[in-house]
């Protein structure tokens, strides 16, 4: 079986080698991955893996029509290393698949849900657990708190990543699903969410959130890390978001994603296999010593970044701030009750 990865990446070199090294032990085959407008050697560390045989390196300069992971993927949809796949799916850098059944290899899960087209990984959010600095170490060490496994608020922790079957049912790639169903076939596709449970049909054409309120986590999750450090989450903010690139990324950001409610080590089970790769990566004398200028790179941008007000002050507000609280069943459904309202009142 074929899996391909599909990535986009700014100023990420620093995160990279792991993110590659845990998605190698976890089965997938191939690696796409977009650079944009780097400035960290992001984009020459993707060279060099080129040239060792582990990923197809495409960049993505701007301008960024429609954003910067939209135009990434429009890219992407040309490369032939699509046409090899039997599986695709598009992450982020701060995206780990984490799989819960047998070896932990996306073989595993595909065995158990024989018939499905599409499996949708739900988010499952880790937050910053207090952590100020930066440090070289792997993040799936350093941040194991989480968000309960059924949260009823807010809506974005029920948003999933697809892996779906290279079967041309969908003929574009997607940042949350894949795009373009082909009208003859899509009515056929079977989707399954991460517990192995059948989805309703509306997923097989559109929505891009697991059903609310139920732990859809029993065979496989995403593990998300959107905060990291909280010197990253600084210069993350510099970054922008890739999606919605004009969007800045502040508080409100941070307080959803700060999850810090229950401890999730699963993803450790394959530790000893993603440091192999990482111990070979690092030994060689070109990825080595790039990885370290990135490193060195991202804390000099920090205290730059330290200079302007409105750096500092986010700084200090994500020092202030403690992690986020679930909120009950009843105020979640207040909250849904008056989004249904203000959606009906824009019709």
């Amino acid at each position: 079986m074929r899996a391909l990865a599909v990535l986009c990446v700014k100023n990420e070199a620093a995160f990279l080698l792991e993110w590659l090294a845990h998605h190698r032990v976890t089965g997938f085959t191939d690696f796409l991955v977009l650079s944009n407008d780097c400035t960290d050697g992001t984009d020459r560390m993707l060279d060099r893996l080129q040239e060792l045989g582990q990923l197809h390196h495409l960049p993505n300069p701007g301008p960024h029509d429609g954003g910067v992971q939209w135009a990434g993927l429009k890219r992407a949809d040309k490369h032939p290393a699509l046409a090899g796949a039997d599986w695709i799916m598009t992450l982020d850098i701060d995206e780990f698949v984490n799989i819960h059944l047998g070896q932990r290899q996306l073989g595993d899960l595909v065995a158990a849900l024989p018939d499905a087209d599409a499996i949708a990984l739900t988010w499952r959010l880790f937050g910053n657990a207090g952590i100020t600095d930066f440090i070289d170490a792997p993040l799936l060490d350093q941040f194991t708190m989480a968000a309960p496994s059924i949260l009823h608020w807010p809506w974005r922790a029920a948003m999933f990543k697809t892996l779906y079957r290279n079967n041309g049912m969908y003929q574009k790639l997607g940042v949350h699903r894949p795009k373009n169903p082909d009208k003859a076939r899509v009515d056929g596709a079977l989707w399954r969410d991460g517990s192995g449970r059948l989805l309703p049909e509306k997923f097989q054409r559109q929505q891009i959130f697991s059903p609310f309120g139920r732990d859809n986590y029993a065979l496989a999750q995403l593990n998300h890390y959107p905060l990291g450090a909280m010197q990253s989450y600084v210069v993350k903010a510099d970054r922008g978001r890739a999606v919605h690139d004009a969007d800045r990324l502040g508080m409100d950001y941070w307080v959803e994603r700060n999850w810090n409610i229950e401890q999730d080590t699963t993803i450790a089970a394959l530790a000893e296999k993603r440091a192999e790769y990482l111990k070979r990566w690092h030994a060689d004398d070109q990825l080595g010593a790039l990885h370290a200028q990135a490193v060195t790179w991202r804390r000099h941008r920090f205290e730059s970044l330290m200079q302007q007000e409105p750096f500092r002050a986010l700084f200090g507000r994500l020092l202030m701030t403690p992690g986020a609280q679930p909120l009950s069943i009843k105020a979640a459904q207040e909250l849904y009750r008056f989004a249904k309202i203000g959606n009906q009142s824009q019709d």
